[in-house]
């Protein structure tokens, strides 16, 4: 998300910090350029002038122009403005007393379906809550039926469906069960439309007002754009939003809904959907997504990534390996597999500060989800004894490898190498100890794993 507008304001501000003193042409320019990417980006007209109302006064003025930093001063000024018109903090879920109610509303095709079992997955994993979900969707039976598996898929309960039942008959019914049944949470999934309509409107209504919910959630596709912030401003109106799920993140080069949002409706983005698995939705985090605008990566985020995917009795046999100087083929697939459950090659790199300056080369350089795959395959295609013993590997071998994993066999032998080097790194900390441990690991002070963006080749 927000590729396209992290590539036109890197250039902008790259023109800034390179000079060594800025004249107010120079920030007026740089300034009508800003806005001119704010408007590509989709972000709408009314939340560019606001957003250029705050960032304008303070960027001409004397205490930056005079700065011996100027540039990094503007980019300083910018974030901020970016921090205030994204919401300044994540705004968690607001679920009081059990059973709270969690009301997803939006429109048909905007994965309200889908992120109402990514939501309850969440609620249910992370902090240990009991969860009922019931479809309140009674014109399309499809979509009573996708909930159910989808629960199923998540190991969240859902309300079993009885046929000929209004969505209001379905809301009393699941508030009771919820109730009797000791949940923490019930979230209702109701019916969307192609277009916002009075008859969407009404039903909504009628369940809010049955329902009472603690949290009423927008699901909005990013995609849309524009049309995403006259969905959510149409919403507001009439049910009052409590916060707002941005679809499809992962897909949305340009990012103007989510700087929009919030400033329309004044309702925060709480969540962001970045992927079609059950655990891809991640918490909004205003700052954090300013930082990745500006190409500052967000290292926060990538470490709870790998906190929450790491697998803690593998993490420590490898630390015990890393001690003894040892690294095989083993150790490296379960290091790409780790990789995969982050997000990819490109998930990773997104979160990583700098790497919006080098995408060009990155993309030039094959360096994405697909290279993982081959990798993982050429490993796959070896046998138990190669994998930890990689010297056995000769000429023929290698051969054989790249048949069975459908490669060159100019790939296997960068993949040995990376494994070669990446084994040296590894007895390299061993002797270092404590100290090489703390600062040579990937991604550590010491520098990224040979082989990958970075690392030494």
């Amino acid at each position: 998300m927000f590729d396209g507008l992290q590539n036109r304001l890197g250039a902008i501000f790259a023109v800034l910090t390179r000079k060594g003193a800025l004249s107010e042409s120079d920030v007026e320019h740089a300034l009508a350029e800003l806005r001119a990417a704010l408007v590509d980006a989709d972000v709408a007209l009314s939340v560019v002038d606001d957003f250029l109302a705050q960032v304008k006064p303070r960027a001409v003025g004397a205490e930056v122009i005079r700065s011996v930093t100027p540039g990094q001063q503007i980019v300083k000024i910018v974030h901020d403005a970016l921090v205030q018109t994204l919401g300044e903090r994540n705004e968690t879920l607001d679920l009081g007393s059990p059973p709270a109610t969690v009301l997803m509303v939006g429109l048909q095709g905007s994965g309200k379906t889908t992120t109402s079992a990514k939501l309850g997955v969440r609620l249910q994993t992370r902090e240990k809550k009991r969860v009922l979900m019931a479809s309140l969707d009674t014109r399309r039976p499809a979509a009573m039926e996708q909930l159910k598996v989808l629960g199923e898929q998540g190991g969240i309960a859902t309300l079993p469906v009885v046929a000929g039942q209004s969505p209001a008959a379905i809301t009393r019914r699941a508030l009771a069960a919820a109730k009797v049944g000791g949940y923490d949470v019930l979230i209702l999934d109701t019916a969307g439309r192609q277009h916002v309509d009075d008859a969407l409107m009404t039903e909504v209504t009628e369940v809010r007002d049955l329902a009472k919910p603690h949290e009423t959630l927008l699901v909005a596709d990013s995609l849309t754009g524009q049309d995403a912030v006259a969905i959510a401003k149409s919403f507001h109106a009439r049910v009052r939003l409590s916060g707002i799920v941005l679809t499809r993140a992962d897909g949305d080069a340009r990012g103007g809904a989510a700087l929009s949002m919030r400033s329309v409706t004044g309702a925060p983005i709480k969540f962001l959907g970045t992927g079609e698995k059950l655990d891809a939705l991640e918490a909004f985090h205003p700052e954090r997504v300013a930082s990745r605008i500006l190409g500052q990566g967000d290292v926060v985020s990538l470490v709870e990534k790998a906190a929450e995917t790491v697998d803690k009795e593998t993490a420590e046999k490898l630390a015990r390996k890393m001690k003894k100087g040892e690294f095989d083929f083993d150790d490296l697939a379960e290091q790409l597999r780790q990789m995969r459950r982050m997000g990819g090659m490109q998930g990773v790199l997104g979160l990583l500060p700098g790497v919006g300056k080098i995408r060009n080369q990155l993309d030039q350089a094959g360096l994405d989800d697909r290279m993982l795959k081959r990798q993982e395959a050429i490993v796959q295609s070896m046998t138990k004894i190669e994998r930890r013993k990689p010297d056995l590997i000769n000429g023929s071998r290698r051969k054989r490898i790249a048949k069975g994993a459908g490669v060159e066999v100019s790939d296997v032998n960068k993949l040995l190498k990376m494994q070669r080097q990446m084994a040296d790194t590894m007895k390299r900390m061993g002797k270092l100890g404590a100290r090489g441990m703390a600062f040579g690991a990937g991604g550590m002070p010491g520098g990224p794993p040979p082989g990958f963006p970075g690392g030494r080749r």
